[in-house]
């Protein structure tokens, strides 16, 4: 039924290309379907505006934040989560001690908007009070053109462990996530008379 409005989702990224970066703009652009600014966190100055654009972000609702230290850039989450015209605030933390994390979830709460925060695997072992942790794994393709492939695995859902695994693919061109088709077990070759 998709994320709760005040609340925080947390991508946990397990490698490159985990899809997680596609996925948080999916949930950013449907948080800013019905009016509000998307605020995009971009401390290591990597963030491409027409990118964003391509996945369907508007990019006259689009506000993107450079902050010059860590401090500066959690400061300017947490009074970004609390603006009720902020429909979804994005950023990468490296680090959220316990402190933090619950100003952020409270921030959050306080605003009504939606916070997505994509933070390295590592964290998963580290005190969260996202709503919502989901681990992102990519899976391997043996075609370049074909969707890009993911394992998406619910760590916690409203405080509670879950566990549930699924696999779903994004389209490159609509970028549409859907449930990826079961893969078809490796049928046994047959050698060759003679050989």
């Amino acid at each position: 039924g998709g994320f709760f409005r005040g609340t925080l989702v947390e991508w946990l990224v397990a490698g490159e290309g985990s899809g997680a970066h596609s996925l948080a703009f999916s949930a950013a652009r449907e948080a800013c379907r019905e009016g509000g600014a998307l605020v995009v966190f971009d401390q290591a100055r990597q963030f491409y505006p027409p990118a964003a654009a391509r996945l369907g972000i508007g990019l006259e609702c689009l506000i993107v934040v450079q902050a010059a230290s860590v401090a500066d850039n959690l400061w300017a989450l947490d009074q970004t989560l609390r603006c009720p015209g902020v429909a979804a605030a994005l950023a990468w933390p490296e680090r959220l001690d316990g402190c933090i994390f619950r100003r952020l979830q409270l921030a959050a709460e306080e605003g009504g908007g939606l916070g997505l925060l994509v933070r390295p695997e590592r964290a998963r072992h580290e005190p969260s009070w996202a709503d919502v942790r989901l681990l992102a794994e990519p899976l391997p393709a043996a075609d370049p053109y074909a969707p890009r492939r993911l394992t998406l695995q619910l760590l916690r859902t409203h405080g509670n462990a879950n566990g549930e695994r699924v696999e779903v693919e994004i389209d490159h061109e609509t970028h549409s996530l859907h449930l990826a088709p079961p893969m078809a077990p490796p049928t046994p070759r047959r050698r060759a008379a003679g050989a």
